[in-house]
């Protein structure tokens, strides 16, 4: 892939994107490094005509305008024949990259927030870079008063090479193995699943030249100008003097005409407007402002930024939670941070990153974002090893990954469970169920760990399902299996051998109760004391535990309660043993209850004896001391 600059004839100028991922070194040759005539005179393939419109006023929309400020229908308008002049001769033709590819290309993000992550993720491989800040924003628009997006950070920034290559499709110049990006699609795909347009701002010092660009990625642009290959408008300046100097590469009106463009459809209307943008952006650093932001299917912005002053909301998944008459548990279960990061921002990038940073920030609208590791709210928790099994023919030396798992602290309350799974230190997938719903077992078992051995899809929201991954999966299950069988009992739930215990204890009691008064009746009740034994012994292997049954709820219980019949070798289903045992159990707190509320009447009962009888022995001294007195007088 490459971009050119070109010159339009009576119209804007404008860098052209094609999708051949080899020529994107080609872009070096398009930003030369001195400000001279002879070195910046770049030759153009081929010479582009764009017929540039006025942008429409909000008021003069159509109905398929607004129809298309949603993103899942913002690829739904007609495309007319292409205006592309046949290559002149001597000159190959490159393969052109459709506007609508912008936006198929961004349905790879599924979640707006995912989006976001990937923009944030950015900043943070620009800590490498000296960077030690990302700033997250809503950004207020004066042309029409919308909101928009803003991101900004303080590291290394991009000189003019630097972001033709950020605005190019699949190229990427981060191959360290701490960096997360790695596709070189991020950016387009983040800013383009967020809003319609996108303009960037960036300083940088390279090889001692100091250079300020502006970069302006408009879907809008090239969809209402009739567009059928995406084009990028660009400036960019010198700063190693005393002031901006245009850096000119064709000419001056080339230069200018993409100034208008980048004037006529950004959120800025002069340059004087756009220069200030690099103000608070200092010697170096990234601003990046996405505005035409998308709508939700009822027309209304699917970011909020009015439900919280210091968050952004994702504002389908908040009004989920905001449903009145909720039961107890819902609200529970709503406010754990495992559903809040479904639609709150600082929720979500509190727990992006597992290690901590020493010297980055993360600033959500004004308030810093304090990072969170569930690991240090699990309870009995215990790190386990796991040694991956990479292919044979793999040159790469296996790491042993340690995942930390626990109950979460809630465990009483709320049933939560998961795997929070990260990637080169960023979150991948966040509570993975690897337990089928609908099971005690595994129930409140949350672990973390680090799988830098399998490699997460485009959007970082799952993984590939590659052969690691289902190994990966398999012993995940496994470990919560064998965690939940040792230490389910710490949170109130019977261990997996308490069935068996408790029916052999049965049958002592029976025996001791006298059920068998003759030779005959012994043994028949010896008969059905071993086959009742011999069926939950099988039922174990059906690993079912039963819930919070104590020991002493089983004594007095018959074959009937049990689910057992009297003369019949099978058993009542062991989901209906559960039922009983818990209704049973359900039972014996009420009693248990009771039996502390009696307890605690008893004492308080007894308090006010004593307060009375204390009252008395006062009184009958007083009136003893009384009489004496009396008697005395009448003496």
């Amino acid at each position: 892939m490459s971009l050119f600059p070109k010159t339009e004839k009576n119209d804007a100028p404008v860098v052209d994107m094609d999708s051949d991922d080899d020529d994107a070194e080609a872009v070096v040759a398009a930003v030369p490094a001195k400000n001279d005539a002879s070195s910046q005179k770049t030759p153009s393939p081929q010479v582009q005509l764009v017929r540039q419109e006025t942008p429409a006023s909000s008021s003069a929309l159509s109905v398929s305008d607004l129809q298309s400020q949603s993103f899942w229908k913002a690829g739904d308008y007609v495309v007319g024949p292409s205006s592309k002049p046949p290559p002149f001769q001597g000159h190959l033709e490159h393969a052109r990259v459709h506007p609508k590819f912008l936006h198929s290309n961004a349905t790879s993000h599924k979640w707006a927030f995912g989006a976001i992550a990937e923009l944030v993720d950015n900043a943070v491989d620009e800590i490498q870079n000296g960077a030690t800040f990302v700033k997250i924003n809503k950004f207020d628009i004066k042309k029409d008063n919308s909101p928009a997006l803003c991101f900004q950070d303080d590291g290394g920034g991009m000189d003019p090479n630097s972001i033709r290559k950020c605005m190019s499709l699949g190229y990427s110049s981060k191959k360290s193995k701490t960096t997360i990006g790695q596709y070189g699609n991020g950016f387009k795909t983040s800013t383009m699943r967020l809003g319609a347009d996108v303009i960037v701002f960036s300083r940088a010092m390279r090889s001692g030249r100091a250079t300020q660009s502006v970069g302006l990625l408009s879907y809008t642009f090239l969809r209402r100008t009739g567009q059928d290959d995406v084009v990028v408008p660009m400036i960019d300046f010198d700063i190693s003097g005393h002031w901006a100097e245009p850096i000119i590469y064709s000419s001056q009106d080339e230069w200018s005409a993409n100034l208008k463009t980048i004037l006529d459809w950004s959120p800025f209307a002069s340059k004087e407007e756009l220069m200030l943008q690099f103000d608070d952006i200092g010697s170096h650093g990234t601003k990046v402002v996405i505005y035409n932001l998308w709508l939700n299917d009822e027309g209304i912005y699917e970011l909020s930024f009015d439900d919280d002053a210091e968050d952004i909301m994702l504002r389908d998944e908040a009004n989920h939670g905001a449903e009145k008459n909720l039961r107890k548990k819902t609200v529970q279960l709503q406010s754990h941070i495992s559903y809040r990061i479904r639609y709150s921002l600082r929720a979500y990038v509190s727990m992006l990153y597992l290690r901590k940073f020493s010297n980055f920030k993360i600033i959500l609208r004004g308030k810093l974002v304090d990072q969170f590791n569930i690991v240090d709210e699990l309870i009995y928790s215990k790190v386990i090893p796991y040694r991956p099994q990479l292919a044979m023919a793999s040159n790469e030396a296996i790491v042993e990954t340690k995942t930390t798992i626990g109950f979460i602290k809630e465990a009483a309350s709320i049933k939560i469970s998961g795997f929070n799974v990260y990637h080169k230190n960023r979150l991948i997938k966040p509570f993975w169920k690897v337990v089928a719903d609908g099971s005690s077992k595994g129930s409140c078992v949350v672990g973390v760990l680090e799988a830098n051995f399998i490699e997460p899809a485009h959007d970082k929201q799952d993984f590939e399902r590659s052969v690691l991954f289902i190994r990966l999966e398999n012993k995940l299950k496994q470990m919560t299996m064998d965690y939940w069988k040792g230490h389910c009992h710490l949170i109130g739930y019977q261990p997996l051998n308490f069935k068996q215990q408790n029916v052999v204890k049965e049958v002592h009691i029976r025996k001791l109760a006298g059920h068998s008064t003759n030779p005959q009746n012994q043994l028949l009740a010896d008969q059905q004391d071993t086959s009742l034994v011999a069926e939950h012994r099988n039922d174990l292997s059906l690993d079912q535990p039963i819930v919070g049954l104590a020991v002493t709820g089983m004594q007095g219980l018959s074959h009937e309660q049990l689910g057992t019949t009297e003369g019949t070798p099978g058993s009542v289903s062991v989901d209906k043993i559960c039922e009983e045992n818990i209704k049973l159990f359900e039972r014996c707190e009420e009693y248990r209850l009771k039996e502390t509320e009696l307890k605690q009447t008893a004492v308080d009962l007894e308090k006010e004896l004593k307060e009375i009888q204390n009252k008395c022995a006062l009184l009958s001294s007083l009136l003893e001391a009384k009489r004496k007195e009396k008697g005395v007088k009448e003496r």
